[in-house]
């Protein structure tokens, strides 16, 4: 009989403080960089997004989001097994924040880590989450994005200060004989940190560095749209599938252009693609599980439906999750 990890039930958290395009163009006036709501949305598609406040951290949010996925599917934290954490925005250096969201949550005694591919992180991490069910290693699994990209970014930099936002999002896993991952993919090329990265670390109690993020939007965007595409078909091939079987593409809410290229690409309806974008920005390893979440409590993903879920981000990283909810 085969095993497969098969989600059983989805959750995530924003916070309460949303900002729309109109207020953070105003905020931005006072220190003289222009920018509009006209700029923002046909560039992007994003309305709005949310800023964490400064007395919540990331395994905060986790946590919020981490509840209403066992919730949703009638589990308690002391069933999971193991935790795994999709942020490059930690709570410390060390320990990890899946191990402080195990603290929160009173889970004691299975493994927890983080997971570190930036905007591909909820990939990567069901990814591993997915091998370590099937090997009999774990049996049920929170698996969670969780970011705070609000403190990372220059807001002096127009091009990139109207993009993210901050949010959660998270998956209970479990180890089932029902249909649920069919297949993942991942990659990464070192040759393109540059493009998109966070240039700085601690030395001796110092920062060094400028631990404020950097893009070349227009050499992400190219690459972005390239391997996505290449994905997209790789996890379809390894699961014996065609873009025919796909029922709804969740993509990484970067940018609502790249999501509309790669649905024309695998001649999608948009009305297949889950479009969150608009209402939180680029919440980076958060915005699948975020924007899968929305798609479930919403009706419109519903039990059965097979869905691609797939993620680009620095490093540079990419992949794709093929599988059935």
């Amino acid at each position: 009989m085969n095993t497969y990890a098969r989600i059983t039930g989805t959750g995530s958290y924003l916070p309460p403080n949303r900002l729309t395009n109109a207020e953070l163009v105003a905020q931005l006036a006072i220190q003289g960089i222009e920018s509009s709501d006209e700029w923002i949305v046909e560039r992007t598609g994003i309305r709005a997004r949310h800023f964490i406040d400064p007395e919540m951290s990331c395994s905060d949010m986790a946590l919020l989001a981490c509840q209403r996925a066992l919730e949703a599917a009638g589990r308690q934290a002391q069933d999971i097994d193991l935790i795994i954490v999709a942020t490059s925005t930690p709570d410390m250096v060390f320990p990890s924040t899946a191990t402080i969201l195990q603290g929160k949550l009173g889970a004691h005694g299975g493994a927890a880590f983080d997971v570190q591919a930036v905007c591909s992180g909820f990939i990567y991490a069901l990814t591993v989450a997915d091998a370590l069910l099937k090997s009999g290693a774990a049996t049920k699994a929170l698996v969670v994005g969780s970011e705070v990209f609000s403190r990372i970014l220059d807001f002096k930099d127009r091009t990139t200060c109207v993009l993210f936002g901050d949010g959660a999002g998270a998956v209970v896993l479990e180890a089932s004989a029902e249909a649920g991952i069919l297949a993942t993919d991942i990659h990464a090329d070192g040759k393109y940190t540059d493009i998109l990265c966070v240039p700085g670390h601690v030395s001796g109690g110092q920062i060094q560095g400028l631990p404020l993020l950097r893009m070349d939007g227009q050499a992400v965007f190219k690459l972005a749209v390239n391997v996505l595409d290449q994905t997209a078909r790789a996890v379809l091939a390894k699961a014996g599938k065609t873009e025919a079987d796909i029922d709804w593409l969740v993509p990484h809410q970067a940018n609502i252009r790249i999501m509309q290229s790669t649905a024309r690409k695998l001649k999608l309806s948009l009305d297949k693609v889950v479009v969150t974008v608009d209402q939180h920005g680029n919440t980076s390893a958060a915005s699948i599980p975020l924007a899968l979440d929305t798609a479930v409590r919403a009706g419109q993903i519903k039990p059965g439906q097979t869905v691609l879920l797939e993620g680009v981000g620095g490093g540079f990283t990419w992949g794709s999750v093929l599988l059935k909810l």
